[in-house]
């Protein structure tokens, strides 16, 4: 098992954590405001689990991704139509609870990151954020929830069926990305493997 030794906040480890974390962001903007994008493509589970496996400080594990995925909101809540941008805001608490609870997944990873256990995690998570996401579109069933969530939970849920794989596969596909590539750029700079951050 890797103990790393303990570094300041700026440490190069941190700065690439966050410039990778900030990259997977920016996708899940690109992935909004492109037309024909695969819906729910994006990297936001990934970017809890990732921090949380690899921030030192458990502060920075829940901050960094909570704040990259706050802007992002921002940005497409100013480019909601007035129907949509209620709906939008009063479903955020379980988003944003689901990025909590995926970074603690991602604290279950610290020193234990290997294919299987992201697979599995990324897995999960993607589970968790498609039911408790999707209790939220029910619970407040009105703007683009539709009919469905109207007549009750389980047709709700099977509505939604379609949107989970565009969310399983964002979060295999960024896991992979964020995990794979900083651990290939820990092999390669021991600077990043022997500090945390």
């Amino acid at each position: 098992m890797q103990h790393d030794a303990p570094a300041s906040l700026l440490s190069p480890r941190t700065g690439i954590l966050i410039a990778m974390i900030a990259f997977a962001v920016g996708m899940r903007l690109v992935n909004f405001f492109v037309p024909g994008a695969l819906p729910n493509f994006t990297p936001v589970e990934a970017i809890a689990l990732f921090g949380g496996a690899y921030f030192a400080d458990r502060r920075l594990a829940f901050i960094v991704p909570l704040i990259g995925m706050a802007i992002a909101d921002a940005i497409i809540g100013v480019n909601l139509s007035d129907e949509n941008i209620g709906f939008w805001y009063r479903s955020a608490p379980a988003v944003y609870a689901c990025i909590a609870l995926t970074v603690l997944g991602g604290l279950q990873l610290r020193n234990r990151v290997d294919v299987t256990r992201v697979f599995g995690y990324s897995f999960a998570s993607a589970v968790l954020f498609f039911v408790v996401t999707n209790f939220a579109v029910w619970l407040f069933a009105a703007g683009p929830a539709g009919d469905a969530c109207v007549r009750g939970l389980m047709p709700c849920y099977v509505a939604a069926i379609p949107f989970f794989s565009g969310t399983l596969v964002g979060t295999l596909v960024w896991s992979a990305v964020l995990f794979g590539g900083f651990e290939l750029l820990r092999r390669r700079w021991p600077a990043l493997q022997l500090a945390n951050a």
